[in-house]
């Protein structure tokens, strides 16, 4: 039974549990999750499945095929899309899934997230470094690149020679 739910990274904070140890956590909006969408086995789908909605989205910035198929479950449009196998409970398109009506307080669930994504990184961001750190004595356009990192196959070029 896969049952699930959608939602957005807010941020981290911290509670204290029974013993008074100070317990980070991160803190999820998952507003209500739309059914979009209900497929079955028997269907021309040809497996159980229910998709899943999260987040506005202006009506304006949603393709018009996309209008149409949230028109079909009575909902205005949505940013993100998400489809569950086997999904616990037995839904009908357009129906509001909350938190509370799959979980309790105290349960254990596994999250799944997609981080930003930051590209193809310099030295700075990818491993901290600090960068050549003046802007002066002929640094044009140098501050952020990695310099010397260290010893390299030069080192072993001298000493295979000798």
């Amino acid at each position: 039974m896969s049952t699930g739910i959608i939602g957005r990274k807010v941020g981290m904070t911290s509670v204290f549990d029974e013993e008074g140890n100070n317990v980070p956590v991160t803190v999820i909006e998952a507003s209500p999750n739309v059914v979009t969408q209900v497929k079955s086995a028997d269907g021309s789908d040809g497996y159980d499945a229910v998709q899943l909605a999260f987040g506005d989205r202006k009506e304006k910035n949603t393709p018009s095929s996309l209008r149409g198929h949230f028109d079909k479950a009575g909902t205005e449009p949505k940013r993100v899309l998400k489809e569950f196998r086997d999904f616990g409970e037995e839904v009908a398109l357009g129906d509001e899934i909350r938190v509370e009506d799959l979980f309790e307080e105290g349960d254990l669930i596994d999250v799944a997230g997609v981080s930003k994504g930051k590209g193809f990184q310099g030295v700075v961001k990818r491993h901290g470094f600090g960068g050549v750190g003046m802007a002066t004595h002929g640094q044009s356009d140098q501050q952020r690149h990695s310099g010397s990192i260290g010893a390299s196959a030069g080192c072993r070029a001298s000493q295979a020679s000798s």
